[in-house]
């Protein structure tokens, strides 16, 4: 029977000192796990992660069949959730929060967040829209413009950040990919994790686990949390991959194939 790795990766004193200043100025930090596939089946048996509890959602991505985008950290998705409304999201990302426009830091629908992991950390800003549960669908069905998916303050932000010259509807629909989204509370800690299983058309997945908490107890629920994890024979030593960054590249590759 293989042993499970749970040796995490460390930041080191500069990356400590850089994430804690960056925590300082942010309104969150999100502490993420990804689950190596050959452990997906083990974790959420240790877990006690019920799929049947888990709620359906539908992401979608626009960017460039060469991801334009993407190189330039701007990232635009919009999201079906199965029981709520619609949703879609303008995000900036590496961000240096005291760098940031007045009046877009103070804007109620954007919040700036610390996304940590194992051995590495980004800080990232998002402008996020509610929409009703239909938009989603009419735009991908070609039934309404793209446009109509992100408010004057988002296009705003999109066409600052965006290269030269390239629009909302010059933009390639990238998905969309099947999420399965689980909530759960361990006893032990009383906290409330995540678990997300993305499912990309090529049949592989990732299982990503997270919490969110305040900036001032990051360092406390990161310690708390891996003692969980390692307690319950979760890998913590794997190759850590974005789910956006990996949605991204698969489907901008298989774009790209089929215009060949």
């Amino acid at each position: 029977m293989a042993t499970t790795t749970t040796t995490m990766p460390t930041l080191s004193d500069e990356q400590v000192a850089e994430l804690l200043h960056l925590a300082g100025e942010s309104d969150s930090v999100e502490l993420k796990l990804t689950v190596p596939e050959l452990h997906h089946r083990s974790t959420a048996q240790a877990l006690g992660l019920d799929p049947l509890q888990g709620q359906i959602r539908q992401v979608v991505f626009f960017d460039t069949p060469k991801l334009a985008l993407d190189k330039q950290g701007l990232v635009v998705r919009a999201r079906r959730i199965q029981g709520k409304g619609d949703d879609s999201v303008v995000k900036l990302r590496p961000v240096v929060p005291h760098e940031l426009p007045g009046p877009l830091r103070s804007s109620p629908g954007f919040r700036v967040e610390v996304d940590a992991m194992p051995g590495g950390f980004v800080c990232s800003g998002a402008l996020k829209r509610t929409l009703d549960a239909e938009a989603v669908k009419r735009v991908l069905a070609g039934k309404r413009p793209l446009r109509k998916l992100f408010s004057k303050e988002q296009r705003a932000l999109f066409a600052e950040h965006a290269p030269e010259g390239l629009e909302l509807e010059d933009l390639a629909v990238l998905g969309p990919i099947h999420v399965l989204k689980l909530r759960f509370t361990p006893q032990e800690l009383g906290r409330r994790f995540a678990a997300e299983m993305w499912f990309y058309p090529d049949g592989s997945r990732v299982l990503e686990l997270s919490t969110r908490c305040d900036t001032s107890e990051a360092f406390q629920v990161a310690a708390e949390s891996r003692a969980f994890l390692a307690t319950n024979g979760v890998d913590l030593s794997g190759e850590q991959e974005t789910k956006t960054r990996k949605a991204l590249g698969y489907f901008a590759r298989n774009r790209a194939a089929a215009q060949e």
